[in-house]
Protein backbone atom coordinates (compact mmCIF):
# COMPACT_ATOMS: atom_id res chain seq x y z
CA UNK A 1 0.00 0.00 0.00
CA UNK A 2 1.32 3.44 -0.92
CA UNK A 3 1.82 6.17 1.64
CA UNK A 4 -0.97 8.19 0.00
CA UNK A 5 -3.51 5.38 0.19
CA UNK A 6 -2.38 4.67 3.76
CA UNK A 7 -3.17 8.27 4.68
CA UNK A 8 -6.54 8.02 2.93
CA UNK A 9 -7.48 4.92 4.90
CA UNK A 10 -6.48 6.57 8.19
CA UNK A 11 -8.50 9.65 7.26
CA UNK A 12 -11.55 7.48 6.62
CA UNK A 13 -11.08 5.56 9.88
CA UNK A 14 -10.81 8.79 11.85
CA UNK A 15 -13.81 10.26 10.03
CA UNK A 16 -15.88 7.17 10.85
CA UNK A 17 -14.86 7.43 14.51
CA UNK A 18 -15.89 11.09 14.54
CA UNK A 19 -19.25 10.29 12.96
CA UNK A 20 -19.88 7.59 15.58
CA UNK A 21 -18.98 9.90 18.47
CA UNK A 22 -22.06 11.38 20.19
CA UNK A 23 -20.50 14.85 20.16
CA UNK A 24 -18.70 14.40 16.83
CA UNK A 25 -15.29 14.92 18.34
CA UNK A 26 -12.29 12.91 19.55
CA UNK A 27 -9.80 13.66 22.27
CA UNK A 28 -6.36 14.37 20.86
CA UNK A 29 -5.16 11.21 22.64
CA UNK A 30 -7.66 9.17 20.61
CA UNK A 31 -6.54 10.89 17.39
CA UNK A 32 -2.87 10.36 18.17
CA UNK A 33 -3.39 6.71 19.12
CA UNK A 34 -5.04 5.98 15.76
CA UNK A 35 -2.48 7.97 13.75
CA UNK A 36 0.45 6.16 15.37
CA UNK A 37 -0.87 2.76 16.44
CA UNK A 38 -3.83 1.72 14.29
CA UNK A 39 -3.08 -2.01 13.75
CA UNK A 40 -2.91 -1.71 9.95
CA UNK A 41 -2.36 1.91 8.99
CA UNK A 42 -0.78 3.67 11.97
CA UNK A 43 2.71 5.12 11.59
CA UNK A 44 4.35 2.52 13.81
CA UNK A 45 2.11 -0.41 12.92
CA UNK A 46 2.16 -0.16 9.12
CA UNK A 47 5.91 -0.25 8.60
CA UNK A 48 6.11 3.42 7.60
CA UNK A 49 8.39 4.24 10.54
CA UNK A 50 11.93 5.15 9.53
CA UNK A 51 14.84 5.29 11.98
CA UNK A 52 18.33 6.45 11.03
CA UNK A 53 19.80 8.50 8.20
CA UNK A 54 17.19 7.42 5.64
CA UNK A 55 14.22 7.67 8.00
CA UNK A 56 12.37 10.33 9.97
CA UNK A 57 14.51 10.56 13.13
CA UNK A 58 17.63 9.24 14.87
CA UNK A 59 17.78 7.27 18.09
CA UNK A 60 20.88 6.62 20.16
CA UNK A 61 21.05 2.99 19.00
CA UNK A 62 20.87 4.00 15.32
CA UNK A 63 24.24 5.81 15.65
CA UNK A 64 26.20 2.61 16.26
CA UNK A 65 26.69 -0.14 18.81
CA UNK A 66 28.18 2.03 21.59
CA UNK A 67 24.87 2.90 23.24
CA UNK A 68 23.84 -0.76 23.49
CA UNK A 69 27.30 -1.86 24.59
CA UNK A 70 27.36 0.63 27.45
CA UNK A 71 23.81 -0.22 28.47
CA UNK A 72 24.83 -3.89 28.52
CA UNK A 73 27.55 -2.98 31.01
CA UNK A 74 24.89 -1.41 33.22
CA UNK A 75 22.75 -4.54 32.89
CA UNK A 76 25.68 -6.71 33.99
CA UNK A 77 26.06 -4.65 37.16
CA UNK A 78 22.33 -4.99 37.82
CA UNK A 79 22.64 -8.77 37.45
CA UNK A 80 25.23 -8.76 40.23
CA UNK A 81 23.17 -6.44 42.45
CA UNK A 82 20.22 -8.79 42.12
CA UNK A 83 22.38 -11.71 43.32
CA UNK A 84 22.58 -13.36 39.89
CA UNK A 85 18.94 -14.38 39.38
CA UNK A 86 18.04 -17.35 37.20
CA UNK A 87 16.57 -16.30 34.84
CA UNK A 88 17.69 -12.68 34.59
CA UNK A 89 15.02 -10.73 32.71
CA UNK A 90 15.93 -7.88 30.41
CA UNK A 91 12.69 -6.26 29.27
CA UNK A 92 12.72 -3.72 26.46
CA UNK A 93 9.51 -1.82 25.84
CA UNK A 94 9.23 -0.33 22.39
CA UNK A 95 12.24 -1.94 20.71
CA UNK A 96 12.28 -0.04 17.40
CA UNK A 97 14.00 -2.12 14.74
CA UNK A 98 15.63 -4.43 17.29
CA UNK A 99 19.04 -2.77 16.97
CA UNK A 100 19.47 -2.03 20.66
CA UNK A 101 18.50 -5.58 21.64
CA UNK A 102 21.05 -7.03 19.21
CA UNK A 103 23.81 -4.75 20.54
CA UNK A 104 23.06 -5.64 24.16
CA UNK A 105 22.91 -9.38 23.52
CA UNK A 106 26.07 -9.34 21.40
CA UNK A 107 27.96 -7.49 24.14
CA UNK A 108 26.75 -9.77 26.92
CA UNK A 109 27.59 -12.90 24.96
CA UNK A 110 31.09 -11.61 24.21
CA UNK A 111 32.05 -9.91 27.48
CA UNK A 112 29.69 -11.25 30.15
CA UNK A 113 28.95 -14.90 29.32
CA UNK A 114 27.54 -15.69 32.75
CA UNK A 115 25.04 -12.83 32.48
CA UNK A 116 24.20 -13.83 28.91
CA UNK A 117 23.54 -17.43 29.90
CA UNK A 118 21.04 -16.30 32.54
CA UNK A 119 19.37 -13.65 30.35
CA UNK A 120 15.84 -14.01 29.06
CA UNK A 121 15.25 -11.00 26.79
CA UNK A 122 11.61 -9.89 26.62
CA UNK A 123 10.29 -7.35 24.11
CA UNK A 124 6.92 -5.68 24.67
CA UNK A 125 5.99 -4.17 21.31
CA UNK A 126 2.58 -2.76 20.38
CA UNK A 127 3.25 -2.31 16.64
CA UNK A 128 2.86 -5.50 14.53
CA UNK A 129 5.07 -4.28 11.68
CA UNK A 130 7.87 -3.34 14.06
CA UNK A 131 7.57 -6.69 15.80
CA UNK A 132 8.03 -8.42 12.42
CA UNK A 133 11.15 -6.37 11.69
CA UNK A 134 12.52 -7.05 15.17
CA UNK A 135 12.02 -10.79 14.76
CA UNK A 136 13.86 -10.72 11.45
CA UNK A 137 16.73 -8.65 12.85
CA UNK A 138 17.02 -10.77 15.98
CA UNK A 139 16.79 -14.16 14.27
CA UNK A 140 20.39 -15.02 15.36
CA UNK A 141 19.17 -14.80 18.97
CA UNK A 142 16.28 -17.23 18.61
CA UNK A 143 15.65 -18.95 21.91
CA UNK A 144 16.99 -15.96 23.81
CA UNK A 145 14.48 -13.26 22.76
CA UNK A 146 10.74 -13.50 23.33
CA UNK A 147 7.85 -11.19 22.44
CA UNK A 148 5.01 -10.75 24.90
CA UNK A 149 1.91 -8.60 25.29
CA UNK A 150 1.08 -7.01 28.62
CA UNK A 151 -2.03 -9.11 29.19
CA UNK A 152 -0.06 -12.35 28.75
CA UNK A 153 2.48 -11.48 31.45
CA UNK A 154 1.81 -12.58 35.02
CA UNK A 155 2.15 -10.12 37.88
CA UNK A 156 5.56 -10.21 39.59
CA UNK A 157 6.93 -12.14 36.62
CA UNK A 158 10.29 -10.44 36.28
CA UNK A 159 13.46 -10.14 38.33
CA UNK A 160 15.81 -8.00 36.31
CA UNK A 161 15.91 -4.71 34.44
CA UNK A 162 13.21 -3.07 32.36
CA UNK A 163 14.10 -0.22 30.05
CA UNK A 164 12.47 2.09 27.53
CA UNK A 165 14.43 4.25 25.12
CA UNK A 166 12.30 6.96 23.48
CA UNK A 167 9.03 5.20 24.20
CA UNK A 168 7.16 7.48 26.60
CA UNK A 169 7.39 10.51 24.28
CA UNK A 170 5.34 8.62 21.68
CA UNK A 171 2.48 7.64 24.00
CA UNK A 172 -0.81 9.39 23.14
CA UNK A 173 -1.36 12.65 25.02
CA UNK A 174 -4.37 14.76 25.89
CA UNK A 175 -4.10 18.42 24.98
CA UNK A 176 -5.51 21.15 27.19
CA UNK A 177 -5.94 24.91 26.89
CA UNK A 178 -6.72 27.78 29.26
CA UNK A 179 -9.87 29.59 28.15
CA UNK A 180 -11.74 32.22 30.15
CA UNK A 181 -9.53 31.45 33.10
CA UNK A 182 -10.35 27.72 33.22
CA UNK A 183 -8.64 24.59 31.97
CA UNK A 184 -10.42 22.98 29.03
CA UNK A 185 -9.54 20.10 26.75
CA UNK A 186 -8.75 20.43 23.06
CA UNK A 187 -10.75 18.01 20.92
CA UNK A 188 -10.31 17.06 17.27
CA UNK A 189 -13.23 17.50 14.90
CA UNK A 190 -13.65 18.18 11.19
CA UNK A 191 -15.28 20.85 9.06
CA UNK A 192 -15.26 21.38 5.29
CA UNK A 193 -12.89 18.45 4.86
CA UNK A 194 -10.32 19.86 7.27
CA UNK A 195 -9.32 18.78 10.76
CA UNK A 196 -10.23 21.34 13.38
CA UNK A 197 -9.66 21.78 17.11
CA UNK A 198 -12.40 22.75 19.51
CA UNK A 199 -12.24 23.34 23.26
CA UNK A 200 -14.60 21.69 25.74
CA UNK A 201 -14.89 20.27 29.22
CA UNK A 202 -12.24 17.81 30.39
CA UNK A 203 -12.89 14.30 29.08
CA UNK A 204 -11.78 12.59 32.30
CA UNK A 205 -11.24 13.46 35.94
CA UNK A 206 -7.78 11.88 35.60
CA UNK A 207 -6.58 15.16 34.05
CA UNK A 208 -7.45 17.06 37.22
CA UNK A 209 -5.76 14.32 39.27
CA UNK A 210 -2.65 14.70 37.11
CA UNK A 211 -2.59 18.45 37.74
CA UNK A 212 -2.83 17.85 41.49
CA UNK A 213 -0.07 15.24 41.33
CA UNK A 214 2.23 17.76 39.65
CA UNK A 215 1.20 20.82 41.73
CA UNK A 216 -0.29 22.53 38.68
CA UNK A 217 -2.92 25.26 38.83
CA UNK A 218 -3.46 26.71 35.36
CA UNK A 219 -6.05 29.17 36.71
CA UNK A 220 -3.25 31.21 38.25
CA UNK A 221 -2.66 34.58 36.52
CA UNK A 222 0.89 33.72 35.45
CA UNK A 223 -0.61 31.31 32.92
CA UNK A 224 -1.80 33.45 29.98
CA UNK A 225 -5.14 33.05 28.27
CA UNK A 226 -4.73 30.56 25.44
CA UNK A 227 -1.94 28.67 27.20
CA UNK A 228 -1.95 25.11 25.87
CA UNK A 229 0.03 22.01 26.77
CA UNK A 230 -0.08 18.21 26.96
CA UNK A 231 -1.16 15.75 29.65
CA UNK A 232 0.30 12.24 29.25
CA UNK A 233 -2.05 9.94 31.15
CA UNK A 234 -0.90 6.92 29.14
CA UNK A 235 2.53 7.22 30.79
CA UNK A 236 0.91 6.52 34.14
CA UNK A 237 -0.88 3.46 32.76
CA UNK A 238 2.40 2.19 31.30
CA UNK A 239 4.26 2.70 34.57
CA UNK A 240 1.54 0.84 36.44
CA UNK A 241 1.99 -2.13 34.10
CA UNK A 242 5.73 -2.17 34.69
CA UNK A 243 5.29 -1.95 38.46
CA UNK A 244 2.87 -4.89 38.41
CA UNK A 245 5.07 -7.15 36.28
CA UNK A 246 8.41 -6.32 37.93
CA UNK A 247 8.90 -8.36 41.09
CA UNK A 248 12.35 -6.97 41.88
CA UNK A 249 14.82 -4.91 39.95
CA UNK A 250 15.14 -1.65 38.02
CA UNK A 251 13.37 0.45 35.44
CA UNK A 252 15.49 2.74 33.24
CA UNK A 253 13.56 5.33 31.22
CA UNK A 254 15.53 7.31 28.65
CA UNK A 255 13.79 10.12 26.77
CA UNK A 256 13.67 13.83 26.10
CA UNK A 257 11.73 15.85 28.61
CA UNK A 258 11.73 18.04 31.69
CA UNK A 259 10.74 18.26 35.32
CA UNK A 260 7.15 19.51 35.77
CA UNK A 261 8.23 23.02 36.80
CA UNK A 262 10.07 23.45 33.53
CA UNK A 263 7.62 21.54 31.35
CA UNK A 264 4.67 23.64 32.54
CA UNK A 265 6.50 26.94 32.73
CA UNK A 266 4.00 29.72 31.88
CA UNK A 267 6.35 30.90 29.12
CA UNK A 268 6.08 27.50 27.36
CA UNK A 269 2.66 28.61 26.16
CA UNK A 270 2.23 26.15 23.26
CA UNK A 271 3.43 22.95 24.90
CA UNK A 272 5.97 20.55 23.42
CA UNK A 273 4.05 18.64 20.75
CA UNK A 274 6.16 18.05 17.66
CA UNK A 275 6.18 15.90 14.54
CA UNK A 276 9.04 14.31 12.59
CA UNK A 277 8.85 13.67 8.88
CA UNK A 278 12.00 12.80 6.90
CA UNK A 279 14.22 14.47 9.53
CA UNK A 280 12.17 17.66 9.40
CA UNK A 281 10.52 18.79 12.61
CA UNK A 282 7.24 20.69 12.63
CA UNK A 283 4.14 21.10 14.82
CA UNK A 284 1.22 20.06 12.58
CA UNK A 285 -0.08 16.60 13.59
CA UNK A 286 -2.89 16.73 11.02
CA UNK A 287 -0.76 16.28 7.90
CA UNK A 288 1.19 13.25 6.64
CA UNK A 289 -1.22 10.92 8.47
CA UNK A 290 0.41 7.56 9.11
CA UNK A 291 3.67 8.83 7.62
CA UNK A 292 5.11 10.93 10.45
CA UNK A 293 5.99 10.56 14.10
CA UNK A 294 4.02 12.58 16.65
CA UNK A 295 5.62 13.13 20.05
CA UNK A 296 5.53 15.22 23.21
CA UNK A 297 8.26 15.69 25.79
CA UNK A 298 8.19 13.55 28.93
CA UNK A 299 7.23 14.97 32.32
CA UNK A 300 9.75 13.15 34.51
CA UNK A 301 8.20 14.54 37.69
CA UNK A 302 4.98 12.66 36.95
CA UNK A 303 6.90 9.41 36.40
CA UNK A 304 8.71 9.88 39.71
CA UNK A 305 5.56 10.69 41.71
CA UNK A 306 3.57 7.89 40.12
CA UNK A 307 6.50 5.61 40.90
CA UNK A 308 6.38 6.57 44.57
CA UNK A 309 2.75 5.50 44.67
CA UNK A 310 3.52 2.21 42.91
CA UNK A 311 6.42 1.14 45.16
CA UNK A 312 8.79 2.05 42.33
CA UNK A 313 10.79 4.89 43.91
CA UNK A 314 13.45 6.92 42.16
CA UNK A 315 17.06 5.80 42.55
CA UNK A 316 18.47 8.64 40.48
CA UNK A 317 17.91 11.02 37.59
CA UNK A 318 20.64 12.28 35.28
CA UNK A 319 21.36 13.30 31.70
CA UNK A 320 22.19 10.73 29.05
CA UNK A 321 25.60 12.28 28.41
CA UNK A 322 26.59 11.93 32.07
CA UNK A 323 25.06 8.44 32.26
CA UNK A 324 27.12 7.20 29.30
CA UNK A 325 30.30 8.91 30.47
CA UNK A 326 29.96 7.18 33.85
CA UNK A 327 29.68 3.87 31.98
CA UNK A 328 32.90 4.49 30.07
CA UNK A 329 32.13 6.50 26.94
CA UNK A 330 35.02 8.85 27.75
CA UNK A 331 37.42 5.92 27.64
CA UNK A 332 36.15 5.11 24.16
CA UNK A 333 36.83 8.64 22.99
CA UNK A 334 40.33 8.52 24.49
CA UNK A 335 41.05 5.19 22.77
CA UNK A 336 40.59 6.83 19.37
CA UNK A 337 43.95 8.55 19.94
CA UNK A 338 45.78 5.27 20.45
CA UNK A 339 46.92 4.97 16.83
CA UNK A 340 45.02 1.71 16.30
CA UNK A 341 42.41 3.24 14.00
CA UNK A 342 42.55 4.70 10.51
CA UNK A 343 41.51 8.31 10.00
CA UNK A 344 38.09 7.51 8.51
CA UNK A 345 37.23 5.28 11.46
CA UNK A 346 38.38 7.92 13.95
CA UNK A 347 36.17 10.60 12.39
CA UNK A 348 33.15 8.31 12.12
CA UNK A 349 33.46 6.95 15.65
CA UNK A 350 34.21 10.33 17.19
CA UNK A 351 31.15 11.87 15.52
CA UNK A 352 28.86 9.08 16.75
CA UNK A 353 30.20 9.23 20.31
CA UNK A 354 29.94 13.01 20.47
CA UNK A 355 26.33 12.85 19.26
CA UNK A 356 25.49 10.53 22.15
CA UNK A 357 26.71 13.08 24.71
CA UNK A 358 25.93 16.33 22.86
CA UNK A 359 24.26 18.60 25.47
CA UNK A 360 22.23 20.20 22.67
CA UNK A 361 20.90 16.84 21.51
CA UNK A 362 20.87 13.25 22.72
CA UNK A 363 23.22 14.01 25.60
CA UNK A 364 20.54 16.18 27.21
CA UNK A 365 17.97 13.37 27.29
CA UNK A 366 16.82 12.43 30.77
CA UNK A 367 17.72 9.07 32.30
CA UNK A 368 15.38 8.12 35.13
CA UNK A 369 16.24 5.05 37.20
CA UNK A 370 13.55 3.61 39.46
CA UNK A 371 13.72 0.44 41.55
CA UNK A 372 11.43 -2.11 43.13
CA UNK A 373 12.53 -4.15 46.10
CA UNK A 374 16.04 -2.65 46.01
CA UNK A 375 17.78 -0.14 48.32
CA UNK A 376 17.20 3.29 46.80
CA UNK A 377 20.51 4.58 48.20
CA UNK A 378 22.59 2.13 46.14
CA UNK A 379 23.50 4.00 42.97
CA UNK A 380 24.09 2.19 39.72
CA UNK A 381 27.32 2.86 37.86
CA UNK A 382 25.56 5.04 35.30
CA UNK A 383 24.41 7.36 38.09
CA UNK A 384 27.83 7.84 39.66
CA UNK A 385 30.20 10.63 38.77
CA UNK A 386 32.31 9.63 35.74
CA UNK A 387 35.57 8.06 36.84
CA UNK A 388 34.28 6.92 40.27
Amino acid sequence: MTAASNAERLTQILSDRLAASPEKRLTFAEFMAIALYHPEFGYYSSGQVGIGASGDFFTASSLGADFGELLALQCAEIYAKLAQPQPFYLVEMGAGLGTLAADILQTLSRNHPQVFAATRYIIVEAAPALRDRQQEHLAPWAGKVFWQDWDAIADDAWIGCCFANELVDALPVHRVVKQEGELQELYVTAAAGQWREVAGELSTAAIADYCQLNDLDFSQPEYPEGYSTEINLAAGDWLQQVARKLQRGYLITIDYGYAATRYYNPQRAQGTLQCYYQHRRHTDPYINLGQQDITAHVNFTALQRWGDRLRLPTVGFTQQGLFLMALGLGDRLAALSSGRFDLATIFRRRDALHQLIDPAGLGNFGVLVQAKGMPAEELLQGLREPGR
